[in-house]
């Protein structure tokens, strides 16, 4: 399965209790970076949220936040607790005279009193179960969002190992030409040099050097390789790691293929080969 690390999400809902929005960004991570902010009418779920984000998302860092805003039935009024509030002017007359009249009543200051203003009641299960429903319809969301990419990313992909299965067949099918091009041209170097020369142990330098720089091994390698990315897209698992590794076997193999080369076309194709696999390193880096 392939899905992409990054990805945002944004949902709103709204009821009694307000107004919520949850938006969830992530971005390239090598490992699964989870920050979360919520206001305190909802701290009690970052447990659940952890847990739901964690089971959703492999990699990626995942930047979480959540906004309530309270909604107040009846705008525009306050309420007022008249016993607290005559207490608190009770006890403010009494050091008003205590200072003999040295000072004066501030009503906002008297509203600002703990208790005085009724605080609208909150249906905090509600609240919490609204908010656990957003966020998790938010990480669909998001979920969503990052598979569409990774399926593009996995289409790139799959159309770069094709590009790269196409330049193997290419140096393949020039192996026998270059063989016995190398095979021609050390026969002439050694007559060059003039006297008898020794054919069996012609023949011997011939196989050794054409072993040497023979690069079947290498192509097969690649071969596999590209068969094994093209599993690897199909499966239902996180495919970043695993593409990651065997980016790292095809660039050793390039490498090889390159440095045995004793042929122009082969290495331009060995160039190419690098090139294209720069640009899948540069979409795996993408890939959860």
């Amino acid at each position: 399965m392939v899905s992409s690390m990054t990805g945002f999400a944004r949902q709103e809902s709204s009821g009694p209790w307000g107004a919520l929005v949850c938006e969830i960004r992530s971005v390239n991570h090598r490992f699964l970076d989870l920050s979360i902010r919520l206001p305190e009418s909802c701290r009690s779920m970052e447990p659940e949220l952890r847990q739901l984000l964690s089971r959703e998302l492999r990699r990626g860092k995942v930047d979480c936040s959540v906004h309530h805003q309270f909604k107040v039935e009846g705008a525009g009024t306050l309420e007022v607790d008249q016993a607290v509030l005559g207490a608190l002017l009770e006890r403010a007359r009494e050091l008003l005279a205590a200072a003999h009249g040295a000072g004066h009543l501030n009503v906002l200051e008297l509203l600002r009193w703990p208790g005085v203003v009724r605080e609208p009641q909150l249906d905090q299960p509600a609240l919490l179960a609204a908010a656990t429903q957003l966020c998790a319809e938010t990480v669909t969301q998001l979920a969503g969002a990052r598979n569409r990419e990774g399926a593009r990313l996995g289409e790139l992909i799959a159309q770069r190992c094709q590009a790269l299965a196409t330049l193997v067949a290419l140096v393949r099918a020039r192996l026998p030409e270059v063989r016995q091009r190398m095979r021609t041209r050390l026969e002439e170097r050694l007559a060059e040099l003039g006297g008898e020369l020794n054919r069996e142990r012609i023949e011997q330098e011939i196989v050794l050097l054409v072993q040497r720089l023979d690069v079947d091994e290498e192509l097969d390698r690649l071969t596999g390789h590209i068969a094994e990315a093209a599993t690897v897209l199909a499966g239902r698992e996180p495919a970043g790691r695993r593409l990651d590794f065997l980016l790292q076997e095809f660039n050793r193999e390039a490498n090889t293929l390159s440095s045995k080369s004793q042929d122009l076309e082969t290495t331009r194709a060995a160039v190419e080969i690098k090139v294209i696999i720069e640009q899948m390193r540069e979409q795996v880096q993408n890939i959860e």
